[in-house]
């Protein structure tokens, strides 16, 4: 697996105080213990480039990276069962938010998706609540190696079918394993297309 030109920049609990908006961005996020931190991890390259851990919760602040000196990868924190207080939860989400509705230069939200369970509510929600918006996002079902790829495939399934109780269209979708680096080239062909629009744009 080549690895790519990955550094961390800098990181935020504001949206005002993140880098300029000068390159195209895609930001990650998921519920806690996701393995949003493993994913990023191996779509760089990189084993060590976001920190990853056993306690939900340990991304705390908005991190830039910079690729290839191309384009921002964002990994946010994530949402859900992490154990802290909720003045500190209710923080995250206004950051969160923050974050989402005001950088211009986000070109997709990359939504980390758990393949072994069932359609979550809170994940549907997010989705919901993001959809609604307009911002472009994508699927990303994270931990396939856990399961066979049958058993994979009709947990992917039963997603679609209950999204497809509220959306007319689905956004696309990827199946990753990042113990087996499965999802990664076809997650960053995606990226690469994006960033010849993001450039071409008038």
């Amino acid at each position: 697996m080549q690895a790519l030109n990955a550094q961390f920049l800098v990181s935020n609990s504001t949206v005002k105080s993140c880098p300029p908006a000068d390159l195209p961005e895609y930001a990650f996020i998921g519920r806690s213990n996701v393995g949003k931190s493993s994913l990023i991890n191996m779509l760089v390259g990189q084993r060590k480039l976001a920190k990853t851990s056993g306690t939900p919760g340990k991304t705390q602040l908005i991190n830039h990276f910079v690729i290839q000196q191309s384009w921002y990868l964002v990994d946010l924190p994530g949402y859900g069962f992490a154990k802290v207080s909720k003045t500190q939860r209710s923080s995250w989400t206004k950051m969160i938010k923050d974050y989402l509705e005001q950088r211009q230069n986000l070109v997709c939200l990359f939504v980390l998706l758990d393949v072994r369970l069932e359609p979550q509510k809170i994940d549907l929600e997010f989705m919901q609540w993001v959809g609604k918006n307009g911002l472009p996002f994508v699927m990303v079902f994270t931990k396939a190696d856990k399961l066979s790829a049958t058993k994979a495939d009709q947990q992917v399934a039963a997603y679609k079918r209950t999204m497809l109780k509220h959306w007319a269209e689905l956004p696309p979708y990827f199946v990753t394993s990042s113990e087996s680096g499965r999802g990664r080239e076809e997650i960053l062909e995606f990226i690469q297309n994006l960033n010849q629009e993001y450039r071409n744009k008038p």
